[in-house]
């Protein structure tokens, strides 16, 4: 029998799956966004449905997790967020990407006065913590989960600007990148077509876990009024309803808690399997 023909995606399936917890944190995501994507058939009730003779049940057989101070359902209305930040995280983080990655390879190819400009325009970001910055551009543009967007994207861009940057100089010199110069390339073609499919294994990363990060930034501004507003079924947004009940009705916060806390550790598993399975130096 022929050998199998070695692909670079085999080769990459072969070093991931050897990374036992990242791949159970692959299932997991894959669960939580088909959970997201069938919400309205996996939710046992309406999550706006309110019910004041059921308020502040405790999970049971007909409310798993329980009902909040509306007697709304808990578990429906998790299992709505979900749609929420995974829509927050991914949208986010991909305006971050591409405006970074279009960046870094800008400023890596031409050097010179526009690498020196978006680097410093960098370390200006850098140097806010990222939620405290996320906070500053949603009280000037307004609360809002539109605006959680493009406050998380912002705070996401530097860092993508920064590692497509140091691949872009490791490769801007490689032999193929001059043997495209020398057959009159041009200097688009050469930028993405020939040097940014060879930064994109680091980018792919970073984005990785940096939904995880933005997630939890996106339900931390939804916790502090910045975020989704009530009645809206968000994670962030039902630990802020729910804070004042703390000793009373504790499973009003646990369970957003532990979808929040799930989530994010998933993403970050999972990112630490891809960097490890896009090591060349790891066999």
């Amino acid at each position: 029998m022929a050998d199998k023909t070695v692909t670079p995606f085999l080769i990459f399936w072969q070093k991931f799956k050897k990374q036992k917890s990242s791949l159970v944190a692959g299932i997991f995501i894959l669960l939580l966004i088909l959970t997201a994507i069938f919400a309205p058939v996996v939710a046992p009730y309406d999550p706006y449905a309110t019910d004041y003779s059921l308020a502040m049940m405790p999970p049971s057989r007909e409310h798993w997790a329980g009902t909040d101070v509306f007697g709304r359902d808990i578990l429906s209305r998790i299992i709505y967020g979900a749609r929420i930040s995974l829509a927050v995280g991914l949208s986010s983080v991909t305006i971050g990407a591409v405006i970074g990655v279009t960046l870094g390879l800008l400023s890596g190819f031409f050097g010179g006065f526009l690498d020196e400009l978006i680097m410093r325009a960098s370390d200006v970001l850098f140097a806010f913590p990222g939620i405290l910055l996320a906070i500053a551009v949603v009280a000037i543009l307004g609360p809002g989960l539109v605006n959680v967007v493009f406050a998380v994207a912002i705070f996401s861009i530097p860092t993508f600007a920064r590692l497509v940057r140091g691949n872009t100089l490791a490769l801007k010199e490689s032999l193929y990148v001059r043997a495209a110069r020398s057959m009159g390339a041009s200097n688009n073609r050469i930028m993405f077509v020939h040097i940014m499919p060879g930064t994109l294994g680091g980018a792919i990363v970073y984005f990785t876990m940096r939904i995880g990060t933005s997630i939890l930034t996106a339900s931390s501004l939804s916790f502090l009024g910045l975020g989704a507003q009530p009645p809206t079924p968000e994670w962030g947004a039902m630990l802020a309803e729910s804070r004042d009940y703390i000793g009373v009705a504790d499973h009003l916060t646990i369970f957003p808690g532990i979808a929040i806390f799930l989530t994010v550790l998933a993403f970050n598993i999972f990112g630490d399997g891809l960097r490890a399975a896009f090591d060349p130096k790891l066999k």
